[in-house]
């Protein structure tokens, strides 16, 4: 069932969530990758339990975190109380309807959300609205329709995009920066999984072998094809 941001609460079942918070190699790239558009205030929607936050936030940087299911919610109010997060971090349950309507970031950020969201275009016109001059919206999710395995479908995902698809859904106030994607090795073990293992989760053991093996020769690789291979995509959208 696709993620809901609609402002209230939702029930998510996020197994898969606590099955990569340990992939420390993958967060590393992803997140060098899009630093240099995090501003001073990033709202973070879809937050899960606060594992990006605590990877991202130890900074300056004011962060949002936006997460509708209450459950999850609990997890991040929880690191925060016990100063896990830092004092620069706050807690919102709900998405970005939740906020007041004048509230505004330099960043609004969805890491493995938006594939979740049945309308995807007015989700990303909203935090279009979100932003600040200057301000980037920016997107990580699953790559290539071609890739959906049953384990798309058992976390809920509603698609797997293309830079092209990510691209099409451009708001029309931003100015499309640039879309790559990333993990080049690990296409070719997404590759297996949606066409020949078709297993709806993988196991801690694979998702050590990714992070600590296929992850760090994807940094390498990812360059030398220029970032057009990989089974995740990178948007980066900018306002005027």
């Amino acid at each position: 069932m696709p993620r809901p941001h609609d402002g209230g609460p939702a029930a998510y079942p996020g197994g898969e969530l606590e099955l990569f918070r340990h992939a420390q190699n993958w967060k590393d790239y992803w997140g060098s990758r899009i630093e240099p558009f995090l501003g001073a205030t990033v709202a973070e929607v879809g937050a899960g339990i606060g594992a990006n936050a605590c990877r991202l936030s130890q900074t300056r940087r004011q962060w949002t975190c936006l997460e509708p299911d209450s459950a999850l919610a609990a997890r991040i109010r929880g690191l925060i109380e016990r100063g896990e997060l830092g004092a620069n971090c706050t807690l919102v349950v709900g998405g970005l309807a939740a906020l007041p309507p004048n509230v505004r970031f330099d960043t609004v950020l969805y890491v493995d959300v938006l594939e979740h969201i049945e309308d995807d275009r007015t989700e990303l016109a909203e935090a279009a609205r979100r932003l600040n001059p200057k301000g980037h919206l920016v997107v990580l999710s699953p790559a290539h329709p071609w890739l959906f395995s049953p384990f798309d479908a058992a976390i809920g995902h509603a698609r797997r995009y293309t830079a092209a698809s990510l691209s099409g859904l451009s708001p029309p106030a931003l100015h499309p920066r640039h879309f790559q994607y990333l993990d080049s090795v690990g296409l070719l073990a997404s590759l297996m999984n949606a066409y020949i293992l078709r297993t709806a989760q993988p196991t801690e053991a694979q998702i050590r072998f990714w992070d600590r093996v296929l992850v760090p020769a994807s940094r390498w690789v990812d360059c030398l094809t220029g970032f057009r291979v990989g089974k995740s995509v990178l948007g980066v959208w900018q306002a005027a």
